[in-house]
């Protein structure tokens, strides 16, 4: 199987022995408390789940700009977004033991225990500095902007200990996996290669196809369909919702045993560019071999080209740097002369009425009303599902 990034064995944070996390967990109620915020929190189930091997905290002021700037540590470790714990609190020194506090759950039980290495304080300018290179943008309007320049100028660095996945287990037994459970069970299946699909909505006829696509050209043994699961910006499906509609699309269009589907605890960040590294690095953690990346993957309005996920790859990542590949999808859409889903790029003497194109926007207005898409564009099986979410409204 592929190996982890960054190390030979997969290193998550979260104490698996039962009797020590135990014995943390009652360490824990006896140390001074910081409640996270949302990004801190999805950062340290990231982190517990051993998606962000080989780190093993949140990073330093030193490490956040370098990262932030070269797509690397001080120490020349490949990574492409900031991993962190900013506050707006204080009081809270350098060689403190603490507990961190989750604020998505009831009560906000503790999530990790930290030993905190530094405490810095994070001027406006370095803020910026790290927002325009990983947004591209400093527009406050982009939601990705505006989370992390609210997220206090208090950085915390140091490593952790992590007792719990916070909601995700709770909320999505079938779905949430770790890191070290799809590794384990892409070992339990025999596959070999792997693609990784990243997805935020449910899925479309072009995109079950893209699949397809991925899989028939690789040669691939299996496709890791891996949901994000945290936080998402206003107007974007609810994750449970999300998992129906694609469970049905597999249940009823996927040969046994091509397909898992998992979902990991993480806030989007619609970082673009960025964030599809970012999200090429924990597919290799998963023992993925590949990683599907398509037009405007994990962006958001206009903020990024068309295709500026795939260039990254070419202009900013460095060879070697990765082991897992990415497969370069281009816009995928069911085309009404070839009577068959296609990407655009392979059908040069097609023209846009060639092709079934509907605006999210449209969608959304047709769900809402009860109107099905053409089952050219979604599967009937799932516009049911997302029919009925939109009409709850």
């Amino acid at each position: 199987m592929i190996k982890p990034h960054g190390s030979e064995q997969l290193n998550p944070l979260y104490v698996q022995d039962d009797a020590a996390r135990a014995a943390l967990a009652a360490e824990a109620e006896g140390l001074p408390s910081l409640l996270l915020n949302s990004a801190a929190a999805a950062n340290a189930v990231m982190l517990g789940a051993g998606y962000f091997n080989p780190l093993t905290g949140y990073m330093n002021l030193a490490d956040s700009l370098s990262v932030a700037e070269k797509l690397a540590t001080v120490d020349g470790l490949f990574w492409p977004v900031p991993i962190v714990n900013l506050t707006a609190e204080s009081g809270i020194a350098a060689g403190s033991r603490i507990a961190l506090r989750d604020p998505n759950v009831e009560g906000n039980p503790v999530l990790a225990v930290m030993d905190v290495e530094a405490v810095e304080t994070v001027s406006d300018e370095q803020i910026d500095f790290m927002a325009e290179k990983i947004f591209r943008t400093l527009d406050p309007e982009h939601p990705g902007v505006a989370t992390f320049k609210s997220l206090g100028r208090t950085l915390l660095s140091g490593p952790i200990q992590v007792l719990n996945f916070s909601y995700f287990e709770g909320e999505f037994p079938e779905t949430f996996r770790t890191a070290f459970q799809i590794r384990a069970e892409i070992a339990e299946r025999g596959w070999e290669k792997v693609v990784a699909f990243q997805t935020r909505n449910p899925m479309h006829r072009a995109h079950e196809e893209l699949c397809r696509m991925a899989m028939d050209d690789l040669g691939a043994d299996g496709i890791l369909i891996h949901m994000l699961l945290g936080k998402l910006k206003p107007g974007d499906i609810p994750a449970d919702v999300r998992d129906a509609a694609i469970r049905k699309m597999v249940d009823v269009y996927f040969p046994e045993n091509t397909v898992m589907i998992t979902g990991y605890g993480f806030d989007m960040l619609y970082a673009g560019p960025r964030e599809a590294v970012l999200h090429a690095v924990f597919r290799q953690n998963c023992g993925c071999t590949h990683l599907i990346v398509g037009r405007d993957h994990a962006g958001v309005g206009d903020y990024y080209g068309g295709f500026d996920a795939q260039t990254i790859f070419d202009e900013e990542v460095p060879e070697g740097a990765l082991e897992l590949e990415i497969y370069r999808a281009d816009h995928t859409a069911y085309s009404k002369k070839l009577d068959k889903v296609v990407m655009m790029r392979d059908a040069p003497d097609h023209s846009k009425e060639d092709f079934v194109l509907l605006s999210g926007t449209k969608v959304r207005e047709m769900l809402g009303n009860g109107i099905a898409p053409p089952p050219e564009f979604s599967r009937p099986e799932v516009a049911k599902i997302l029919m009925d979410y939109y009409q709850a409204l």
